[in-house]
């Protein structure tokens, strides 16, 4: 393990196609940074579909209360 900016890092394994590690390798591409930017995406992307499934309940019930009387601010609205 090394440290970087104070964190600690983990080597792992990963399989790829070959063609796809020469074009990265071509291109100059840092594998362990894509990587790293590529599973934060993916991460924040199921956590944000884990709580819209959490919480499907509450929006559908804040959604029948937006239909049924509207919202606060319809009065305030100039457009």
């Amino acid at each position: 393990m090394s440290t970087s900016a104070g964190r600690l890092k983990k080597t792992v394994s990963v399989t790829l196609e070959p063609a796809l590690l020469e074009q990265a390798r071509s291109q100059g591409i840092n594998l362990s940074a894509a990587l790293t930017e590529a599973l934060k995406r993916e991460i924040k992307k199921a956590e944000a579909e884990k709580w819209k499934q959490e919480n499907k309940r509450a929006i559908e019930e804040l959604n029948r209360i937006t239909d049924e009387h509207g919202l606060l601010s319809d009065d305030y609205r100039t457009f």
